[in-house]
């Protein structure tokens, strides 16, 4: 179905906004001060925030982690990116990052949020190159086998794909290990995985507990997974160095922080190349 020009759809209506439930693209824009939002996730959001400020400073660090990877990939030679879970468009958005290394860079967008698609003519595909289904994670078949997307990706031709702090909505019986697999299978030797996930090894389960436990009465679950859980993900490629660390300690452009200020990113991050 398409409603408008570069937006097509599956399984979901953008006239079907649900602005009772919080949906965690929307918290997560509150987390990096946008406001593209509605009350009901401020609210939620500024709850998680009063038991957990960490998951603040976890934001924003994925938020610049995803910029280094882009521009990673992007140097390393990749020109075609499947951005999942890509959330309320916060510029610079990836197609910006990528296109600062190289402007031929295709950028295909996906997200299960009608209100992202509403701003994805006007933030993520106006210049051309670019691509938005509004699509869940939980169906890869259906993400991948996408007009829209097939119209900017050539599986033929090495793809970068980002998963940035999306599989943690993905609950165990929900087969997270399955979903990724199947997006993975399909992409060429040469491709990247970028992935982060929350995680609570740098806090007890009990202190960030309380604060996952909002996501209980969004439109999805949140799940802590360790170190071990979140490795398999990148069965099938090489991790670029450093591996799999800290949010922050993913090469970064400064002095990392330490101590104190380094616990509080309580999240996973790592990049990988398939050989």
């Amino acid at each position: 179905m398409e409603s408008r020009r570069g937006i097509k759809e599956t399984g979901f209506a953008v006239e079907q906004i649900d602005t009772t439930t919080p949906h965690p693209a929307r918290m997560y824009d509150y987390y990096l001060g946008g406001k593209d939002n509605y009350e009901v996730d401020r609210a939620a959001a500024q709850q998680v925030l009063d038991l957990a400020p960490e998951v603040g400073v976890s934001a924003r660090g994925n938020r610049a982690l995803l910029h280094r990877a882009t521009r990673a990939v992007v140097r390393a030679g990749i020109r075609q990116i499947i951005d999942i879970g890509t959330g309320i468009p916060t510029s610079p958005n990836t197609h910006e990052v990528a296109r600062e290394i190289n402007p031929d860079v295709r950028v295909a967008y996906v997200d299960n949020d009608p209100i992202v698609a509403r701003y994805a003519d006007a933030k993520l595909t106006n210049t051309g190159n670019a691509g938005f289904v509004l699509a869940d994670l939980r169906d890869p078949e259906g993400i991948l086998d996408h007009p829209a997307l097939r119209e900017v990706i050539d599986f033929d031709e090495p793809v970068a794909l980002m998963l940035m702090a999306v599989m943690h909505f993905v609950e165990d019986g929900e087969d997270p290990g399955r979903i990724v697999s199947t997006l993975t299978d399909a992409l060429p030797e040469g491709s990247y995985l970028a992935l982060t996930h929350i995680t609570a090894d740098f806090r007890s389960q009990g202190e960030l507990g309380k604060s996952m436990k909002v996501y209980d009465n969004a439109t999805a679950k949140l799940v802590l997974r360790p170190y071990d859980a979140i490795m398999p993900f990148f069965d099938g490629f090489e991790l670029l160095e450093p591996g799999l660390v800290q949010m922050p300690l993913w090469r970064p452009d400064e002095a990392p922080p330490e101590g104190l200020e380094l616990a509080q990113y309580v999240g996973y991050g790592g990049v990988g190349v398939k050989r």
